[in-house]
């Protein structure tokens, strides 16, 4: 196939290079930069854990199976040993050998046996396989194959037969080592995954907008203990814009609160349970982050139906007050254990009254969400060290590097987290220092941490009482102007503190980051840093927010002067006007 190279223009990410069409043919997202090496730098994780992994359990299978099958030719060779003694007292001696010779036989066969079974253990792992399920110009398959280390296939997946043209075309750019791993294919990606024979060790879903309806194929083509990375962009629909549409795609019904961002997160990891759930499978969440205009989760799927019975411990409803938004959360199942034995029992309810005990308005209900941890910090320490001892080969290293360490600094165990300005908006008040807030609650002995999702976002497993007792006593120090009386700020300072807050300046009250003075929160790299245009889609005035008006002046322009030229030159011809 001829390429003009007027018609293309070659972008270089990471290791891996594109030719773009210079019409909206093949969608493409700058912005996703930050994606895609996130997703590299867990993916390097996943194949080092998987190599440790495997080690290990070769290691426990040859001290375990080798003792017993000793002890079994043993046990063989003894007893033929004495059936050969005692017929020998009855029998002459051809049968005394006879016997003798089938006994070596059968211990031989067994030992046979035996060899053969630890040679087959000791087989070297195969390399990952690697499903992109929706690859556009197949940029992040590229760069999976070139830039990771012990990957084997990796096959891109497309039903826009345009994509698929883009991506073959992109792999032979690529030269010999992508073309020898990097397989491109025109189908449906949920046909795909369904009828493949084989399972793969990651499955990558990063579409253009929801990946509900890939979930249910996908969760069950990716192998026992294997990686699932899914993306999700519709987050208006997430974040409580569309409650009964996120209820339709997802399954929980969102809050508009202003942890909105950390409930999409733990919704999307929901119906991923839930999806697992059918097929006897769970899955465990290594990292989950929000960044830019998306979510996206990174989870290990597990196959173990007796494992799966904990997936209502990991779940809970959220009720939110309408008036001073607090929030509690409502456990959807509980354990009783009894004589060695679990039974698992419906959650206790409700956990609070109809009525907010602190402005007495009613209450939202939400969910449910995924209420256990959602990162492994285990898996984030390794991750982000690994990435800062490879900067170079990292685009977007600055961005990826202050999410990774805000997110290693997050309490795990603490679902959601409070606006320390909402809290004075709602009382009114000056707001204190985030040091000095934080030096309250470490001071009442409690716990408290930064979140990535927000710059103003704290998580403490402090109830809301204490919460409202530190402001309570901070408002007595930085009187507030008088409010009506039936003002939500106004109910909860009519009321006296429990706790008498003390806002000396604690040890912890800077995380480790802050202490060094490490960026955690970056500034977009360029303006109108986010989501383009569909790809067919063409570029109009109202994409000024996506775009900027100078690219959409430059492209009406440019068309404007097309059209212009066309016109002329039906005029001027003097074929036309015969």
């Amino acid at each position: 196939m001829s390429i003009d190279p007027n018609d293309f223009t070659v972008i270089k990410e990471g290791e891996a290079e594109i030719l773009m069409h210079a019409k909206n043919e093949v969608f493409y997202n700058k912005a996703q930069v930050n994606n895609r090496d996130l997703s590299i730098a867990v993916l390097r994780e996943f194949i080092k854990r998987r190599k440790q992994e495997h080690e290990a359990m070769l290691g426990k299978r040859n001290r375990g199976p080798k003792l017993v099958a000793k002890d079994r030719v043993e046990d063989v060779s003894v007893e033929t040993s004495t059936c050969c003694i005692e017929d020998s007292e009855k029998m002459n001696g051809g049968i005394e050998k006879e016997e003798k010779a089938s006994s070596e036989k059968e211990c031989g066969e067994l030992e046979g046996s035996v060899n053969g079974s630890e040679e087959k253990k000791r087989k070297d792992l195969k390399p990952a396989r690697v499903l992109e399920a929706l690859s556009a110009s197949g940029l992040r398959a590229l760069r999976y194959a070139r830039e990771v280390e012990d990957l084997g296939e990796v096959v891109a997946l497309d039903n826009d037969k345009n994509s698929v043209e883009a991506c073959r075309r992109n792999i032979k750019f690529n030269g010999s080592v992508a073309s020898s791993k990097v397989k491109s294919e025109l189908v449906d990606a949920r046909v795909y995954m369904l009828t493949h024979p084989k399972e793969f060790d990651m499955v990558d879903l990063d579409p253009y907008g929801s990946p509900s309806v890939f979930l249910d194929t996908a969760v069950q083509s990716v192998t026992d203990g294997g990686m699932l990375m899914c993306t999700a962009t519709d987050m208006a629909v997430l974040c409580g814009a569309n409650g009964e549409v996120c209820y339709s795609k997802y399954g929980s019904y969102p809050l508009k609160g202003k942890y909105c961002h950390e409930m999409a997160l733990r919704i999307l990891l929901n119906c991923i349970e839930s999806h697992a759930n059918r097929y006897k499978r769970y899955i465990v969440p290594v990292l989950s982050v929000q960044m830019d205009f998306y979510v996206r989760v990174f989870v290990r799927v597990y196959t173990s139906a007796s494992a799966m019975k904990n997936t209502p411990l990991k779940l809970s409803y959220v009720y939110q007050c309408i008036g001073c938004d607090s929030f509690h959360l409502q456990p959807l199942g509980r354990t009783v254990s009894k004589n060695n034995s679990v039974r698992y029992m419906p959650g206790f309810g409700p956990v609070i009254p109809q009525e907010c005990g602190d402005c007495g308005k009613k209450f939202n209900m939400g969910g449910p969400i995924w209420s256990a941890p959602i990162h492994d910090q285990e898996w984030v320490t390794s991750i982000l060290a690994d990435v800062t001892s490879m900067k170079d080969r990292y685009p977007a290293y600055g961005r990826i590097s202050a999410v990774l360490t805000t997110v290693s600094e997050e309490l795990t165990d603490v679902p959601l987290f409070l606006s320390l300005h909402n809290l004075c908006s709602t009382l009114k008040c000056t707001s204190p220092s985030a040091q000095n807030f934080r030096s309250a609650v470490i001071n009442a002995g409690y716990r408290i941490s930064g979140t990535h999702v927000n710059p103003l976002g704290l998580k403490s497993d402090a109830p809301m009482d204490v919460i409202w007792d530190i402001m309570r006593c901070w408002v007595k120090s930085h009187p507030v102007k008088a409010q009506p009386p039936e003002m939500y700020g106004s109910v909860i300072l009519a009321k006296e503190p429990v706790l008498q807050a003390n806002f000396a300046r604690a040890i912890a009250s800077l995380s480790k980051a802050q202490a060094k003075k490490i960026a955690r929160f970056l500034p977009n790299p360029e303006r109108h840093w986010g989501p383009k245009l569909r790809a067919g889609r063409t570029v109009t005035s109202k994409h000024v927010s996506l775009l900027g008006p100078d690219a959409i002046n430059g492209h009406l322009n440019h068309e404007e002067g097309e059209e212009r030229n066309g016109k002329r030159q039906k005029i001027d011809d003097p074929i036309s006007e015969t």
